[in-house]
């Protein structure tokens, strides 16, 4: 059977993939502000707008109240990103944070919700 259940992790795979590609789109601007670098400007909006459409595509295989909270995992990677790329401090209540939404996403992740 090809229930909505059946294909949730399909979709969480989506909008994860969704929250990663908007969190580069974002640094992309962020790196393109310091520089004023067009190429990484447009870069960018191409990144960001692929997420949207990513997470328009995941919508299909899932509850909205499952997916649309996935992209919460966007905020832990530009955490992470911000470390990596920018140099920025990670902080404690950075990495509670981090670790909030990770419990959250595994919460809503490994929930069956209503039966098909």
């Amino acid at each position: 059977m090809n229930s909505k259940q059946d294909r949730l992790p399909l979709g969480i795979a989506l909008m994860l993939t969704s929250a990663l590609l908007t969190c580069v789109g974002q640094l992309c601007w962020k790196l393109s502000a310091n520089r004023s670098s067009l190429p990484l400007l447009l870069a960018g909006f191409a990144l960001y707008g692929c997420g949207a459409l990513l997470m328009m595509a995941a919508m299909r295989f899932g509850e909205l109240s499952v997916l649309h909270p996935m992209l919460s995992a966007g905020y832990a990677l530009s955490v992470l990103l911000g470390t990596l790329v920018l140099g920025e401090e990670v902080t404690g209540r950075k990495l509670l944070g981090i670790a909030v939404i990770t419990a959250g996403l595994v919460c809503l992740s490994t929930s069956r919700g209503a039966k098909p």
